[in-house]
């Protein structure tokens, strides 16, 4: 492929799925955090850079009037709106076949009567998917899924964390899903089945990873490390032919948004915003500097889609 492209997205989950993963009673302080704060600067955040976005948006935080007319407002600068299922259920690929399709469909049609923009696109709650999952994508006439993390450093992190709490008496509504997904491709491809292999069905963009080494290249991750160590886990991945940089809206609020209960089980609200900003504004540089073009996922995978491995 030709061009070099980066695309970021952002997956908005609202606090209260933060407090269910840790096993705590969600607070009111601050409910809606992630729309009202973190929405509105990330559209400041890519007009200042001339960005285009994709947001995964959770269907049943489309009921919210104000927040329908955020994302219509974002849907008409020209960003992406992506399906995040209906209710963000973890346990998604446990459920029946009906209750995924009804997952996915419900979350388009809210999204399509509401904020104005019918979502193509996918991305599974705490990246965990299956067969099933993938065939009621089809079914729903989906165009893409961009969920798979084949980043063992992630998976293991995630099993820890949940196996704590688990000792501690502590339920989180988190899963974790097979093994087999760190074997999956880092790469665009047409999943098979089982979905971690190559096939001819629906085009897959892996959640970004570095070579070799599988480092995670997201949000939460990045924020940690600071701009300096951020510019050279970017410049790893420079003459990739995509970077899929995916974030979440907590990836723009820091504890002073109202979330100082939370920053104590949520690692990354105890950086602060200034630092969350300069570090993403350091990933964006690196990837022009390359000479990359910024797109939206949906427009990666049609560009994908033809060659994909």
């Amino acid at each position: 492929m030709a061009r070099r492209l980066c695309a970021i997205s952002i997956d908005l989950d609202e606090v209260h799925h933060y407090y269910a993963i840790h096993g705590l009673t969600p607070a009111r302080d601050a409910a809606h955090a992630v729309y009202e704060r973190g929405v509105r600067r990330f559209g400041d955040f890519a007009t200042g850079l001339r960005l285009p976005l994709t947001f995964f948006v959770v269907g049943a935080d489309v009921e919210r009037a104000e927040n329908a007319a955020l994302l219509r407002a974002m849907s008409e600068r020209g960003h992406e709106l992506g399906n995040h299922t209906f209710d963000h259920h973890y346990d998604l690929t446990r459920r029946s076949d009906a209750d995924i399709r009804d997952q996915i469909e419900r979350a388009n049609d809210i999204m399509g009567e509401r904020a104005g923009q019918r979502p193509t696109g996918f991305r599974a709650p705490g990246y965990t998917m299956s067969d099933g999952v993938y065939r009621a994508l089809v079914a729903s006439g989906m165009a893409y899924s961009s969920s798979v993390f084949p980043c063992p450093w992630y998976y293991a992190a995630k099993a820890a964390i949940i196996g704590a709490y688990r000792l501690r008496g502590k339920t989180s509504s988190s899963i974790v899903g097979s093994p087999r997904v760190l074997s999956a491709p880092r790469v665009p491809y047409r999943a098979g089945e089982p979905y971690f292999r190559e096939g001819a069905g629906l085009i897959e963009l892996p959640i970004q990873v570095t070579p070799r080494l599988r480092l995670p290249f997201i949000g939460t991750s990045l924020t940690g490390l600071g701009p300096l160590w951020t510019r050279r886990l970017a410049q790893s991945l420079v003459g990739q032919e995509l970077v899929n940089l995916e974030l979440h809206g907590v990836d723009l609020l820091d504890a002073q948004d109202g979330l100082d209960a939370l920053a104590p089980h949520q690692v990354d609200l105890r950086v602060p915003l200034g630092t969350k900003w300069d570090v993403l504004s350091e990933v964006v540089r690196v990837f022009r500097e390359a000479g990359y073009a910024f797109v939206r996922l949906g427009e990666a995978a049609r560009a994908f889609s033809a060659h994909a491995r």
